[in-house]
């Protein structure tokens, strides 16, 4: 019996800690608890689990590595070959829950609990008395018909009813509700079907072809882990790779990487495109109105990767705009680089277009970035600054300047993305200070830049770090697969934890700075 009372106190106060998160906490708040608890427990889980090796990483390191999956950022501290199989399916968890697509769909979930708590009491359309009760059939509340009223709204005045009464939707509010249900099944139905397709053609690829089986046996890697590793951590946009060179081991494997290519779109820059398609097929089979609803009144469900017909067809544009001007300018300044060597054409094709449409947001590296021109390294950092749905829209909508004119008290304080990001860069300069000096061919602003900017776009983006570039050779230095900012101090890299967690969450400051007039 007091177990029984136990758990209903529990159910109670469970309910109401949601109630009150749904109503009162602001997004940016549950989303930035979402990815610290998940990092958290990604960091205790890795540090309960054995490596591979016998020595294990640094807990500080462990933790930052958590940090990098869950956001999808992918910076590299720790060496990937490092991580055992169960460890490396942990990341492969991160990763997955960390995406972008799939937060989407926890933020859909969330906007459907709060409509079905927020609809007010009202009038019957067929009256009863004060002791007859409705009757409610079980299939009405899966079908979205009925809505239950909170307790603590139950009292109406108007109406005689008791509390927890079933209260019929007005059609408006069923039509609202039914498409808040169809849309989490089509985002859950996209996001498993792609990466289901995904891993099935790059298993089947790495077990077909020998070369790249013959990468995994020396690495001891499985097919499957590998597989399933790298399309969820492509898709998520994450960029993290089980082998220690990234894609760089198989620079050869161009179908390969025609394989993952797709998913560096399908699941960033062209996600909104390609779910209008989805539910367009889906309206012309099943010739539901909820889908008809999603695409002419998409503002109405509150979904943001929900856009415009237009708005869809002039990203596609700029994705292949910035895709074409990064390949050709590349092209031209890297054609003879030492990183191309032993490939012939179609292969210095392929791996240029894979290395450029990464830049964007995924972080996958098939070349080494310390051996680009600096012309090269700095159009990566522009690409990796621009939001995912980056648009030229020639055409503003009057609705858009009106909002543009309004500025909250709070937008009249905060200052810009640059601004931000400069005073990381700086801060990151001071707790690097020494390294700077003594180190200056590795340790330098444009280095350190780049792996700020890509911590920001939760790219993964890295130079590295050399010992051959160093001015004075300590006898102490080995160089491994780690990233550049695995080399940092701890400051250093508790600066770069805040500047991924910045960039996941950039969505909220995006009209940063509009307060500031400079003239």
């Amino acid at each position: 019996m007091m177990m029984t009372n136990f758990l209903n106190f529990t159910k109670k106060k469970l309910r109401f800690l949601v109630l009150f998160l749904a109503f009162n906490a602001h997004p940016f708040f549950i989303q930035l608890s979402y990815f610290w608890i998940l990092s958290l427990l990604g960091y205790l889980a890795l540090k309960l689990s054995n490596p591979r090796t016998t020595l294990k990483p640094k807990d500080f390191d462990l933790f930052y590595t958590s940090v990098s999956a869950s956001t999808v950022s992918s910076m590299v501290a720790v060496e990937m070959e490092v991580f055992s199989n169960s460890q490396l399916l942990l990341l492969t968890l991160l990763m997955f829950l960390g995406g972008e697509v799939f937060t989407s769909m926890l933020d859909l979930l969330f906007a459907r609990y709060k409509f079905t708590q927020s609809v007010p009491n009202r009038v019957r359309s067929t009256p009863f008395s004060s002791t007859e009760k409705p009757q409610i059939h079980a299939k009405h509340v899966e079908l979205g018909l009925i809505s239950i009223i909170p307790h603590s709204e139950s009292e109406n005045h108007n109406l005689n009813l008791p509390k927890g009464t079933m209260v019929p939707f007005k059609d408006s509010e069923r039509l609202k509700y039914n498409c808040l249900t169809y849309l989490i099944f089509v985002v859950l139905g996209y996001l498993v079907v792609v990466q289901l397709v995904g891993f099935s053609l790059v298993s089947l690829y790495m077990s077909l072809v020998p070369s790249a089986t013959q990468v995994l046996k020396n690495k001891d890697i499985k097919v499957a882990t590998f597989s399933l590793f790298t399309i969820v951590s492509t898709f998520a946009s994450c960029g993290f790779v089980p082998t220690n060179e990234n894609m760089m081991v198989f620079k050869k494997n161009s179908g390969l990487l025609l394989l993952v290519l797709p998913h560096i779109l399908l699941g960033n820059t062209l996600y909104p495109p390609c779910l209008r398609l989805v539910i367009m097929g889906l309206r012309k089979v099943s010739r539901r109105e909820e889908f008809s609803y999603l695409l002419k009144n998409f503002k109405d469900v509150g979904y943001d990767h929900m856009l415009s017909a237009v708005h869809c067809w002039l990203l596609v544009a700029t994705v292949l705009c910035l895709n074409v001007i990064q390949f050709v300018m590349f092209w031209a300044m890297e054609w003879k680089n030492k990183s191309m060597e032993g490939l012939n054409v179609y292969e210095k094709v392929v791996g240029s277009l894979f290395q450029v449409t990464n830049a964007r947001h995924s972080g996958e590296s098939v070349f080494d970035l310390s051996s680009l021109s600096s012309a090269m390294l700095v159009l990566f950092i522009l690409m990796m600054y621009l939001p995912p749905y980056t648009t030229f829209l020639p055409v503003r909508e009057e609705e858009n300047d009106v909002k543009r004119n309004r500025k909250s008290p709070v937008e009249c304080v905060v200052l810009s993305q640059l601004s931000y990001l400069a005073i990381f860069i700086i801060l990151v300069c001071i707790t690097e200070r020494k390294s700077l000096k003594e180190d200056p061919l590795n340790f330098n602003v444009l280095n350190i830049t780049l792996e700020v900017i890509s911590a920001y776009g939760n790219v993964g983006f890295s130079m590295g770090y050399s010992c051959e570039r160093q001015l004075k050779d300590d006898g102490m230095c080995k160089d491994s697969w780690v990233g550049f900012s695995g080399r940092w101090s701890n400051g250093g890299k508790f600066i770069l934890i805040l500047v991924m967690f910045f960039g996941r969450l950039k969505k909220f400051n995006m009209k940063g700075g509009k307060a500031w007039h400079l003239s």
